[in-house]
């Protein structure tokens, strides 16, 4: 099976070796993983360097190789609606296999931390998070895959971490859906949640309606920043897909791979 989302060291919120990772992923039973540290850029300038410098990225895996399983360089890049200038720019000085889009930061504020639930109700923090995405993926253009999109419902500030509901937010929902389809963008099935949130990032649900406008790339992530994060839950997620899309894709050279469930 595939792990497409994983933070090394490399990333400044990571904590061990991308060898050491990429054995955990063999220990968990895993055919092919994608490490995909983080460029993002923090609007408020009060959270530091939240990108990597490509000699450290090189260092860590250019000769990285372990029998049985196939190792992907990749990026995750926190999207905003107005640095896709930057992020050509980014994407030009490395040859990624895979670039996942996310969403950090909303209105200037990382939505992780509580500043950004200030003076909200969960269904406003929601659905202005579910803005921003849209515009986002609306501006963009060199993205693969769209990571999380139910991120919102993870920041330990929530107060309930109750699942974002498709229902609820049906229109906007849709929209991102759509533009993903028109795009031909994929969608992430990010497994952090379930601990979190219990369920799936987003939930099955977003990912019929997904196939129902015409997406067709889909791939699982763990999201894990150490190596006991490795490969959870992603069985059970390719299980989900396989219903679904009868699939589950990885990428090499910004490429899809459709894997036959």
């Amino acid at each position: 099976m595939f792990d497409f989302h994983i933070h090394s060291r490399v990333s400044f919120d990571g904590h061990d070796t991308g060898r050491a990772l990429a054995q955990a992923a063999l220990d968990a039973g895993l055919k092919e993983i994608c490490f995909t540290d983080h460029l993002d850029y923090d609007p408020t300038g009060q959270m530091g360097d939240l990108t990597f410098r490509t000699e450290v990225y090189n260092a860590e895996y250019d000769r990285l190789s372990l029998p049985g399983l196939t190792i992907r360089r990749g990026v995750e890049f926190g999207l905003t609606r107005d640095n896709q200038a930057q992020f050509r720019k980014d994407l030009a000085r490395r040859p990624f296999d895979f670039v996942l889009g996310s969403i950090h930061f909303v209105d200037g504020l990382d939505v992780y931390f509580e500043p950004f639930w200030q003076g909200k109700t969960v269904y406003q923090v929601e659905q202005r998070y579910l803005e921003e995405t849209l515009a986002c993926v609306q501006v963009h253009e060199d993205f693969d895959v769209l990571a999380h999109l139910t991120y919102i419902s993870k920041p330990p500030c929530h107060p309930t971490h109750a699942p974002l509901s498709y229902v609820a937010h049906r229109e906007v929902i849709d929209e991102i859906l759509r533009v993903l389809a028109e795009k031909g963008k994929g969608l992430e099935m990010n497994t952090s949640g379930v601990d979190r949130c219990g369920d799936f990032l987003p939930s099955a649900d977003i990912f019929r309606r997904f196939r129902e406008l015409g997406g067709e790339i889909v791939t699982v992530g763990s999201d894990a920043h150490r190596c006991n994060r490795v490969g959870q839950y992603t069985f059970r997620a390719c299980d989900i897909l396989k219903d679904i899309f009868g699939y589950v894709c990885t990428f090499e050279n910004r490429q899809p791979i459709f894997h036959k469930l």
